[in-house]
């Protein structure tokens, strides 16, 4: 038996996905950026397929620029506008504390290179402190960085809220949207919550990895990350990923056609996974069954146990979890996250996030905290020795 439950970290590609890759390697084999036919054949394709996701978020085609995913594009949104003002007090960039390591170490690097920098406390539940963000917006802001949706615990921001008072505070600071964990899942208007910029990842949308979008509202232009030949409005040289990016708006037509039905489904399998988790001593969750949660990520801590420890006592049972986000989980340190939201040293070393698609259901649930409840018996008498 195999349950995978590490959608976060990404999902299994969709047996169509798998197949355009095919049929576009095969088909649309040309350089889009040569002067031949074959050129110009997938040329034409790559426009039809930014148009396709372009509508996926309200956008227009000349407003998408492909990437290899979502750590290059925050990568890129962010150092393409962050410059350090003259007003040493004033933050230039500002973000939360619970974002992903390619924010947060982005900001670190930046902040060493000598730019200022706000990092935003959010609540015990990881909401941000809108009212703190927003004393934080200055003359001198450049850019406001938030994730839709965090991608260990699964709190999920209130971007059109946002959005709105930035804009209200000041019309000058570009409004960023870190939407890996949101995009096609949660539906997202980047002109109805007035975002600027705005990152995606195909991988997680049962897409292929190595690519995804960066959106760049129109009229804003970032400084290049890559430099080379000119592709993607000279904002991103390399030659383009056709066959990836047609893999990506595959999984983007079928999980923007099921998003609603998916979302139900994935609900409830969460709800029960909590029922369930009743059954199981010494817990605390941190994904509770709250509308400012996603119901794609549970988070829990398994109290008496490591997570580590717990994860591989699980595999064993051909269940696949993880102990937090995928980008940081060789690295052994403790969790920003988990930090931030008052958990102690021991609570974070003790956490399991499981994650879901609609791939799940509840017979699984069921196989799930059966082991878990073995596991966790045999783990914490062995460590009562």
């Amino acid at each position: 038996m195999e349950i995978y439950l590490d959608n976060s970290a990404t999902t299994k590609p969709y047996e169509e996905v798998i197949e355009t890759l095919g049929s576009t390697m095969r088909n649309y084999y040309g350089n889009p950026s040569s002067a031949h036919s074959l050129g110009f054949k997938a040329e034409q394709k790559l426009r039809e397929m930014r148009t396709s996701i372009a509508k996926s978020i309200n956008a227009s085609s000349e407003e998408i620029i492909f990437t290899s995913g979502g750590s290059e594009s925050n990568n890129f949104l962010i150092k393409g506008f962050a410059k350090p003002s003259s007003n040493k007090l004033n933050a230039d960039i500002i973000t939360t504390k619970i974002e992903h390591p390619s924010i947060l170490n982005t900001f670190k690097a930046l902040e060493d290179s000598g730019i200022k920098v706000a990092y935003i406390d959010v609540d015990d539940s990881g909401r941000i402190d809108i009212d703190a963000l927003i004393g934080s917006i200055t003359k001198d802001t450049q850019v406001v960085s938030v994730m839709h949706v965090n991608n260990e615990i699964g709190v999920v921001q209130d971007i059109e809220l946002i959005g709105k008072l930035i804009k209200g505070k000041s019309s000058r600071v570009k409004f960023h949207v870190d939407a890996v964990q949101s995009y096609g899942k949660i539906f997202i208007d980047v002109q109805k919550s007035n975002i600027d910029l705005l990152s995606t990842s195909a991988h997680k949308i049962h897409g292929p990895r190595g690519v995804g979008f960066a959106y760049i509202k129109k009229g804003l232009i970032p400084t290049s990350l890559i430099n080379g030949g000119g592709q993607e409005k000279n904002l991103r040289s390399g030659t383009e990923n056709l066959a990836g990016i047609a893999g990506f708006d595959e999984a983007a037509q079928i999980v923007f056609k099921n998003q609603h039905e998916n979302f139900n489904k994935v609900l409830e399998v969460k709800k029960y996974f909590i029922e369930k988790l009743k059954e199981v001593d010494g817990i605390l969750i941190n994904s509770p069954l709250e509308p400012y949660f996603t119901p794609y990520i549970l988070s829990v801590t398994f109290k008496g146990v490591k997570g580590e420890v717990l994860l591989h006592a699980l595999e064993q049972k051909g269940i696949y979890v993880s102990t937090g986000s995928a980008c940081s989980a060789k690295s052994h340190k403790s969790s920003e996250i988990l930090k931030a939201i008052g958990r102690s040293e021991i609570e974070q070393v003790g956490t399991i996030r499981f994650s879901f698609s609609e791939y799940n259901n509840k017979d699984e649930v069921d196989y799930v905290i059966i082991e878990l409840n073995k596991s966790l018996k045999f783990l914490r008498k062995m460590n009562k020795r």
